[in-house]
């Protein structure tokens, strides 16, 4: 399903138009966006929790040389499933 396909679902289901549905969906992730870039956490009960974690510096190989190269510490958005979403499943 990609984000168009989304978006007409939800006009349909809601009964609202394709332009308020799409202004609702880019809201939704834009506040998640925000909500992680300060480092909290979003739970939807019943679908899941947004989180961010946290990846170490460490070691890696460049494929092409074999030679060793150093990753940076990075952070990456995170999603755990909620009991109700992974029963739907």
């Amino acid at each position: 399903m990609t984000k168009a396909d989304l978006i007409d679902k939800m006009a349909k289901d809601a009964g609202i138009s394709k332009a308020a549905a799409g202004k609702s969906l880019d809201s939704f992730i834009d506040g998640v966006k925000k909500t992680l870039k300060k480092g909290n956490k979003i739970t939807l009960v019943g679908f899941g929790t947004f989180s961010v974690g946290k990846r170490a510096a460490r070691k890696g190989r460049n494929p092409q040389t074999g030679a060793v190269i150093k990753i940076k510490a990075s952070k990456t958005a995170r999603f755990k499933a909620g009991k109700a979403l992974k029963d739907a499943i």
